[in-house]
């Protein structure tokens, strides 16, 4: 198999889709005999995975490594930078936390040096074992204020001597300003780099853009090689925030109605895509008292900043209705940092989560949680409830969780397979986990709606690896449908370009 170069998709602005297109690639290069593998030189996002080897990774580049069939790895995701509030995140380097930062001291620090070798060494691994390497950049190329600071965009596709197509959105309008714009800043360096424009997120009839490629290509010197239309009808996993505030937010009739509760600070939101495209289910995201109390089954989600979002969930009202909803007798189940507050208390002495606190919990589970600063990720094997089925999940969590009292026991939720307990079970509809995904287990799922629905096996048949495979399978056929592959592999391959 011909060697291809490594390219990047850059973006014109923070929100371009470039994430499932990078995951569409992967897929397509797969199909077409390559050994493709994602690189994303610094990642933010809330949304994060375990890698085999119990290291952290954004989540999109573990999607992205799933899609082109193969096991996801620190080094495509070398640095992760997971928000803590809005002006500060932890710093995750090469899949551990090295400590909290400031957007200020992270862009200004003299470690930037550091950080810079750091992602160039992760790449170069990379390069040794895959053919080629997608690339992902991170918010737009046109940020020349950050441009000495750079490791994840231009300064990157030069380290890897990477062929560049820059990514628009054109369903936010001024496609043509933004491309345009996009590549007149940069360097004539950089520039000569940049091989093509992907205009992605089209809506309604193609050829009505027809004339809009030729003048594209036109004003901006570059080929246009696709139009990929917007889709509904795929579901690939994001991480994206943005991709949250689009989800349903209120009770429906007719299904279970499952309720998420939308933290501030909400991490692996990911945990819930199982659930939403459940037959049985209405999943829906809530910040309000009032739409809390129409849910037959309550999530408290996991949460980046533990003792920030139990803080508000008591002042907003949410804390009350959720121990209410409890009462009442409906489901409420924990995950994660959401187990964490259904205890007793919980308490970070040594400010891990920024100045050190204790908070009562919202007294659900009879145990209680420290917020240390050795973090726990791993991949996890475990039987849910003394079932024989093996199920599979992951963990991502700082603290240690125990029964209040010394020496009381308490029913664990899991037996993970090397024997050891997670999480706390008081009976059918109240318990609290650690695990990541445990929601993405059938025997799980139907455990969980079984007290409100008669077909517990509707809607869970599929495994859902499977599902996701056919997934990926969609996407790379409809991308392919709508990118021009011949003038793609030429670039890649360095012949000419017509």
């Amino acid at each position: 198999m011909r060697k291809l170069h490594p390219f990047m998709l850059a973006g014109t602005g923070s929100d371009v889709g470039k994430s499932v297109l990078a995951a569409a690639l992967c897929r397509i290069l797969r199909q077409d005999g390559y050994r493709p593998a994602p690189f994303k030189a610094q990642n933010m996002s809330l949304n994060s995975y375990a890698t085999p080897e119990g290291f952290e990774i954004g989540r999109a580049q573990a999607v992205q490594a799933e899609a082109a069939g193969i096991p996801c790895h620190t080094d495509m995701n070398p640095v992760l930078l997971k928000p803590n509030s809005d002006h500060t995140s932890q710093v995750v380097l090469n899949g551990r936390p090295v400590g909290n930062s400031s957007a200020y001291d992270y862009f200004r620090r003299g470690g930037r040096e550091e950080l810079r070798a750091a992602v160039c060494a992760a790449f170069d691994r990379l390069a040794v074992c895959y053919n080629p390497i997608v690339m992902e950049g991170a918010g737009s190329i046109a940020e020349i204020n950050l441009r000495d600071r750079d490791i994840v965009n231009m300064s990157m596709a030069r380290h890897a001597g990477a062929d560049v197509f820059l990514v628009a959105d054109i369903d936010r309008g001024g496609v043509f300003a933004s491309a345009y714009g996009s590549i007149m800043l940069q360097t004539p360096e950089d520039r000569r780099r940049i091989k093509g424009i992907i205009v992605n997120k089209f809506r309604g009839d193609r050829r009505l853009f027809d004339d809009g490629v030729r003048m594209m290509e036109e004003v901006c010197g570059v080929p246009v090689l696709g139009v990929i239309p917007y889709f509904h009808d795929i579901q690939i996993e994001e991480e994206d925030s943005v991709e949250l505030e689009q989800k349903n937010d209120r009770a429906a009739a007719g299904r279970v109605n499952v309720a998420v509760v939308k933290l501030i600070h909400l991490s692996n939101f990911t945990d819930f895509d199982r659930l939403e495209r459940d037959g049985r289910v209405h999943l829906y995201y809530t910040d309000r008292a009032d739409e809390l109390q129409k849910a037959d089954v309550i999530v408290l989600p996991g949460s980046k900043s533990t003792l920030d979002d139990l803080r508000e969930l008591k002042r907003n009202g949410l804390a009350e209705a959720v121990v209410q909803a409890a009462r009442s007798g409906k489901t409420v189940m924990g995950i994660c940092g959401g187990y964490q507050m259904m205890g007793t208390e919980v308490a970070d002495p040594g400010g891990v989560e920024g100045t050190p606190a204790r908070l009562s919990g919202l007294g659900l589970l009879p145990v209680h949680t420290v917020i240390g600063r050795e973090k726990v990720t791993r991949q996890v094997e475990f039987r849910f409830r003394g079932s024989g089925t093996l199920c599979r999940g992951y963990e991502i969590h700082m603290g240690r969780t125990v029964a209040d009292e010394a020496g009381q026991s308490f029913v664990p939720l899991n037996r993970l397979a090397d024997g050891t307990a997670d999480g706390c079970y008081v009976h059918d509809r109240c318990m609290g986990t650690y695990i990541h995904g445990i929601l993405d287990n059938p025997s799980v799922l139907d455990f969980l709606l079984a007290p409100y629905t008669e077909e517990v096996a509707c809607g869970t048949t599929e495994d859902y690896a499977d599902y996701k495979e056919r997934q990926y399978d969609l996407l790379a056929a409809h991308v392919r449908r709508n990118l021009d592959m011949v003038k793609f592999y030429r670039i890649l391959s360095s012949e000419e370009v017509e």
